[in-house]
């Protein structure tokens, strides 16, 4: 993004690429997080389960991708080093349950992670509505797909 438009933003760029970057944090332990359930999950239909988990994983990766993209473009650089992935998250890395047949244990993990994507999303689109829009159309953006997976795994109970 342009001298310009960093200059007539409305917000603390500085705190919003900081926030950004615990939200690419966070996608990263999700991706990784619904990746193994993914591939570990077993019991009686667990091909279903499975493909709600790829599919969640595979869009939690473009969230990461998009988000890595705008730090970028508001002068920031996205964590590099993965051992700082979870510490620089918003919150610890999601553990699937061990039981892998246990689906309601499945269905809460992922509701809880869910959960706080939409808090976190949603707490960067209050800081950005109507002071910068180009960040805030992303954020809410991402915000829908949140609830989107959200409402899918809430489905499933």
């Amino acid at each position: 993004m342009g001298e310009k438009f960093r200059k007539t933003s409305g917000v603390d760029l500085k705190e919003i690429i900081a926030d950004l970057n615990r939200a690419y944090c966070d996608e990263w332990l999700a991706f990784y997080a619904y990746t193994y359930a993914a591939q570990a999950v077993s019991g009686q239909g667990y091909e279903d389960m499975q493909e709600f988990l790829q599919k969640i994983a595979k869009e939690e990766l473009e969230h990461q991708d998009e988000v890595a993209d705008m730090i970028i473009k508001l002068g920031g650089m996205p964590t590099v080093n993965f051992n700082e992935i979870e510490k620089n998250a918003n919150a610890p890395f999601p553990m699937p349950p061990k039981k892998t047949d246990d689906y309601e244990k499945i269905i809460e993990f992922v509701l809880d992670a869910e959960g706080g994507a939409i808090e976190t999303y949603r707490k960067i689109a209050k800081k950005t509505f109507g002071k910068e829009d180009v960040v805030y159309q992303l954020v809410t953006h991402i915000l829908g797909e949140e609830v989107n997976h959200e409402e899918m795994f809430e489905n499933l109970k």
